[in-house]
């Protein structure tokens, strides 16, 4: 069974962004981040690293610069590492930010990546049968 994609814009503070973003287009501009501190706040809660703290990091040799590709073409990279990065079939428009301290969380350079509980055990249908049986008997 294949796991489903975790939504980047499910992540605490991704969603109150890109809806700025929507109001201030220019707040998905690199040069953003100087006006708005809320964007390295995000990135430090979500992945445990600032945009300039994920760009100060010494890339290992064989890194393919998929972070620097435009983002329509990243977010099937992400999607092959299990993450979806789009809303409404549109890449995020604040990407741009979140791009590197992700991929460096997912490829264990640096950062980490947010906490996902593990799956609840499905029942099996035996077992569910077993209880409603059990159910039913009690109660004659």
């Amino acid at each position: 069974m294949t796991q489903p994609l975790r939504r980047l814009i499910d992540l605490p503070g991704i969603a109150d962004l890109e809806t700025r973003a929507l109001m201030k287009p220019s707040l998905a501009e690199p040069d953003a981040r100087a006006d708005a501190p809320e964007i390295d706040e995000v990135c430090r809660a979500n992945f445990g690293l600032t945009v300039d703290e994920a760009e100060a990091i010494d890339l290992p040799g064989d890194w393919d610069g998929v972070d620097r590709k435009p983002p329509a073409q990243q977010v099937f990279a992400f999607e092959d590492a299990g993450w979806d990065v789009t809303d409404k079939r549109r890449p995020l428009r604040m990407l741009g930010h979140y791009a590197l301290p992700l991929w460096l969380a997912i490829r264990g350079v640096a950062g980490e990546l947010p906490f996902v509980a593990p799956p609840a055990e499905e029942k099996d249908s035996w077992a569910v049968g077993l209880a409603a049986e059990a159910k039913a008997y009690r109660k004659r």
